[in-house]
């Protein structure tokens, strides 16, 4: 397969309580030569673990589960903030469908699930993430503050001012960012990485991964990562190695011709 017919596959994740559902819906979507099952998830602790550790563009999430349900794993998700993929619920009782509405769902599956019906999904699937690229560098890049040129940068017990452009990258950890510049790192008084991202030049710093900005002019190699994935090396002195989500791969692709 060629890396631009790669490119264009939907990643996916399945999520089931029950193994003979999830290996149904996996064997259903061997038809679909667009979609790419990375990986199947049993409970929603471990959907919440996926999404985050994978960046799944759709996401086949069962309703009724022990523990966390489908439903509470998209409220953790939005709690946490940060891009979501497209949700298709699945569930053998139609009484969430009003639910489903609410949360904004891609789709709605009654089990048994029926092949011509998954069909609509995902080609409702391929649809949305067609159009989103149009709309992409705005929801990159949310312009809600006057853009910066000086950042407040905390090392060391020092708080030092450093210009926005000697920014590396930066990252988010357990609610604490933090910036590397050409000098040193430290600690951002941001509170999240979307809120960092609003004060910066969008041109020139990039969201590659929910917990990721980097600056595009501090980036020394693109490296190829396993599935057609990449991992950009960083020019701090550690030559940091940052990967690129899945959904901003097709945007590395686009800039760098690749």
């Amino acid at each position: 397969m060629s890396q631009g017919a790669e490119s264009s596959n939907i990643s996916t994740l399945i999520v089931d309580d029950e193994e003979l559902a999830r290996e149904e819906l996996s064997y259903l979507l061997k038809d679909f030569a667009e979609i790419e099952v990375l990986q199947t998830a049993s409970n929603g602790l471990e959907a919440i673990r996926a999404i985050q550790e994978l960046e799944p563009e759709l996401v086949f999430l069962d309703v009724q589960m022990p523990g966390l349900d489908g439903l509470g794993v998209i409220a953790k998700l939005r709690e946490k903030g940060g891009p979501l993929p497209h949700f298709v619920l699945t569930t053998a009782f139609d009484q969430y469908a009003v639910e489903a509405f609410r949360l904004q769902a891609l789709d709605y599956l009654l089990k048994p699930i029926e092949r011509d019906r998954l069909a609509e999904s995902v080609g409702r699937a391929k649809r949305a993430l067609e159009e989103k690229p149009s709309n992409e560098k705005a929801a990159d890049a949310p312009k809600t503050a006057a853009q910066r040129t000086k950042l407040l940068v905390r090392a060391n017990n020092r708080n030092l001012i450093v210009d926005a452009q000697d920014l590396i990258y930066a990252t988010i950890d357990d609610g604490t960012i933090t910036v590397v510049t050409s000098h040193f790192e430290g600690q951002s008084n941001y509170r999240t990485i979307e809120e960092l991202q609003s004060n910066l030049d969008p041109e020139l710093f990039w969201r590659v991964h929910r917990s990721f900005l980097v600056n595009i002019n501090k980036i020394r190699e693109v490296i190829p990562w396993f599935k057609s994935s990449f991992q950009l090396k960083m020019d701090d002195k550690k030559q940091t190695e940052i990967p690129v989500s899945r959904i901003q791969t097709r945007r590395l692709r686009t800039l760098l011709k690749i």
